[in-house]
């Protein structure tokens, strides 16, 4: 039976996946696990009252397992996973916290209004410790299997490269040449392609907070 999961819609148009990072992690789990799913596209300007009702706090990812809804992507992946190990997605403890600070580095950086705050070199700081990684542990976090980090990396980086090339005209450095092979493997499984929000919205997912 499929597992329902609610997830962000586009805001204005709830028909359309939207760009919540969090809940392509969930996606990206149960697409790599062959785990059926149905979508419940949330409009989080508007929820449904049978949504809260079922999730009090309004956050999304939440997914039904077992006839109980669990919220919160760590504690979804980690159900999951113990639900249906195969195939395994596990993270040893040494590798489950690497690239863990290049989110806030990007959301920094990108909502930075002074280049010479250091914003964009702590962002670039993180990046090369991710490349020494992929360097010497790769093609993947964990080597030649994709496990959860990953999962969890994948559309963090496809928000950085979306929304940095486009409010900023910025890109990872070339010389990060394992990070930018990382991504494009990443981004063209088909896990991947077929849970990510297009481009637009991510963009304007961001504009906001850009602007603020």
């Amino acid at each position: 039976m499929a597992h329902e999961i609610c997830v962000k819609a586009v805001v204005g148009d709830p028909s359309i996946l939207g760009d919540c990072p969090f809940s392509q992690r969930v996606l990206l789990t149960l697409e790599e696990k062959n785990v059926p799913y149905k979508t419940h596209l949330i409009n989080v300007n508007d929820k449904p009252q049978w949504f809260l009702g079922v999730n009090p706090e309004g956050k999304v990812p939440v997914i039904k397992v077992d006839d109980k809804w669990v919220a919160d992507s760590d504690v979804i992946t980690g159900v999951l996973e113990e639900k249906y190990p195969s195939p395994s997605l596990v993270a040893p403890s040494d590798v489950s916290s690497v690239g863990s600070k290049i989110f806030s580095a990007f959301v920094t950086f990108l909502k930075s209004k002074d280049p010479s705050d250091g914003s964009e070199q702590a962002l670039v700081d993180e990046l090369k410790a991710l490349d020494d990684h992929l360097k010497s542990h790769g093609p993947y976090i964990n080597g030649e299997n994709i496990c959860s980090v990953d999962l969890a990396l994948a559309p963090k980086l496809y928000h950085l490269q979306v929304a940095l090339g486009h409010f900023k005209k910025w890109t990872v450095p070339e010389s990060l040449s394992h990070v930018h092979n990382y991504m494009k493997s990443l981004f063209s499984r088909e896990s991947f392609v077929k849970t990510k929000p297009a481009p637009e919205h991510v963009i304007a997912g961001w504009a906001p907070k850009v602007n603020a």
